[in-house]
């Protein structure tokens, strides 16, 4: 369901591709550290406390020759009633780095912090930190690989800004950053959606299921008349909604768990007769032109991510997809995205 990190490739036709899907970024996870870099190839880098669920940092460094590192230190924010910190140190190899600045309620480490952090890090030295309030270590397991894979991505390896593997290679030759695709969104109808006769539906499922892809679901399509895990009778139902004169988008609900369901789109012609072609499979709203999915990983809601696909009126394209903070780092609040696909979107003559 979480379709954040995956490579599509997809080349889908009716009237000319109703649905793209973007490349979106590249994900890594090992061990205590994990890597997200997005489609521009902005990569960014969380790693955990040796302690669980302590703290972490999150280092983020954007593509292109000799570019700064970022380092965030990640602090716990779901305990009540404790006072706020007020100082904390960075501390390597079991001496004292200096102080971490606050801003807008966040740690933050200079550059040449976050350097040393990550030299000492990637090898066998320690990192810590030390607050007014507790002091947590910062785990090295995975920290190599993750470091290393960041360096490969963008295309770092054997120059002298190169995190890991480091070599008199040029910077010039690095990576340089790759623009979002733009998509100029386009005005849907305002005509209202009906939902179909059961004899449309009936002679409509065995269509929608045939096009699904491998990562693509609708186990409801199958279990008309079943009962949900709610137990609630599983209708069947399909909406139909005018995008303009020759599409139409088709909707049924897919799937259902604890704290989550998911809605099937399809796109088709204005009869219905066109071979549909699916968006997604686990999207929950459509509004003005958006089909929306996000997806809750926990039921605190402290881990979610989020897809969005716009209409640009020959196709839905897929124009986000992020994961917050909460995925990597379970006891925060969740405000900080990390995003895999990202997208300039022009909206230019929609009111």
């Amino acid at each position: 369901m979480n379709h954040l990190y995956k490579l599509v490739f997809t080349a889908l036709t009716i009237f000319a591709a109703p649905v793209i899907a973007q490349e979106s970024g590249v994900s890594f996870y090992h061990k205590a550290w994990s890597v997200a870099c997005d489609n521009t190839l902005t990569c960014r880098i969380g790693g955990h406390s040796v302690q669980e669920n302590v703290g972490g940092v999150l280092l983020t460094r954007a593509p292109g020759e000799h570019t700064a590192t970022a380092g965030e230190i990640i602090l716990p924010e779901d305990r009540e009633n404790e006072a706020p910190v007020k100082k904390l140190t960075l501390w390597l190899n079991g001496q004292p780095a200096g102080e971490a600045t606050q801003k807008a309620n966040r740690w933050w480490l200079s550059e040449a912090q976050t350097l040393a952090l990550i030299d000492a890090v990637k090898g066998s030295g320690t990192v810590g930190f030390k607050s007014d309030r507790e002091s947590f270590q910062l785990s090295g397991d995975g920290a190599y690989a993750a470091l290393l894979k960041v360096d490969d991505v963008q295309g770092r390896i054997g120059t002298p800004g190169a995190w890991v593997k480091k070599g008199d290679r040029p910077e010039s030759g690095v990576a340089k950053a790759v623009a979002m695709p733009v998509i100029q969104a386009v005005k849907v109808s305002p005509a209202q959606s009906s939902v179909l006769t059961k004899k449309e539906a009936e002679a409509l499922r065995p269509q929608l299921l045939a096009v699904l892809t491998s990562e693509q679901q609708c186990d409801y399509l199958t279990s008309v008349g079943e009962k949900d895990v709610n137990g609630n009778i599983i209708s069947g139902d399909i909406t139909a909604t005018p995008l303009d004169d020759t599409h139409t988008l088709l909707s049924t609900q897919c799937w259902g768990a604890a704290y989550n369901q998911g809605y099937g789109y399809w796109v088709t012609d204005s009869q219905l007769k066109a071979k549909p072609v699916a968006v997604t499979t686990d999207a929950q709203t459509w509004h003005d032109g958006v089909i929306t999915n996000v997806f809750m990983g926990s039921s605190a809601g402290s881990c979610a991510s989020k897809e969005e696909w716009i209409w640009d009126g020959a196709a839905f394209r897929q124009s986000l997809a992020t994961i917050n903070d909460g995925c990597w780092f379970p006891r925060t609040l969740g405000n900080r995205e990390i995003p895999g696909l990202l997208s300039e979107i022009k909206r230019e003559g929609i009111k």
